[in-house]
């Protein structure tokens, strides 16, 4: 699970340009590199300044040649939870599921139930869009406002590890300028959520988090 806290706000807080992330590639074997492994959680506002966006990655390190073949798990769930109280609950939910070549969105909606365990919310919001295959141009979708991706995309996050290992060995300083990026050339599997702000309370301060579940 990745968690942080980003601010929602407009008017007397300025948060042009804000950007928050939260990344982890190496995980526990029973989930490393799986169809269910997080490696990447963004939230930012969007180019119009009435919206958010919300960016899940998921099964990391993946070579060009595996991404041609690489699919959405259609028995895991992925979930971004919006908590608006600071009480560390979910009061929104934005779900994403797979079937048949097509991500559909559930949500924002009040989640029916919070915690470790959640249900598919049908009725909330939904929306649809096809999965862009690999090294096609990407396919948004639209509905009730929101904008909608799913697919591979290019591993965005920079991380130079093997500088990283000098330093925690206490062989370097720190890094080099501009150093070398250990993701380059692996992808992820990606969805993207653009909401407008007005769906999930308008303003103030929210914690957001993503979660991947398998179905039980």
């Amino acid at each position: 699970m990745k968690t942080m806290k980003i601010i929602l706000g407009i008017g007397a807080l300025s948060i042009a340009g804000f950007f928050m992330v939260a990344a982890d590639h190496i995980d526990a074997p029973a989930v490393k590199g799986g169809t269910s492994d997080i490696t990447d959680f963004y939230a930012f506002q969007g180019e119009d300044t009435s919206n958010l966006v919300f960016v899940a990655n998921v099964q990391g390190l993946l070579s060009p040649s595996a991404s041609n073949d690489a699919m959405f798990d259609e028995n895991t769930l992925i979930e971004i939870n919006i908590d608006t109280n600071d009480d560390k609950i979910e009061d929104w939910v934005i779900q994403a599921i797979p079937r048949d070549g097509k991500m559909y969105f559930f949500g924002p909606v009040k989640p029916s139930t919070t915690g470790l365990n959640s249900a598919i919310e049908t009725a909330g919001t939904t929306g649809m869009v096809d999965i862009t295959p690999y090294g096609s141009e990407a396919i948004i979708g639209n509905s009730n406002g929101m904008k909608l991706f799913a697919g591979p995309r290019d591993d965005p996050f920079f991380m130079d590890f093997a500088q990283y290992t000098e330093i925690i060995a206490g062989n370097a300083s720190g890094f080099n300028s501009p150093g070398s990026d250990t993701f380059a050339g692996t992808n992820v599997m990606s969805v993207v959520v653009e909401v407008p702000k007005s769906m999930l309370g308008g303003s103030g301060t929210i914690n957001t988090w993503v979660e991947s579940k398998t179905k039980q």
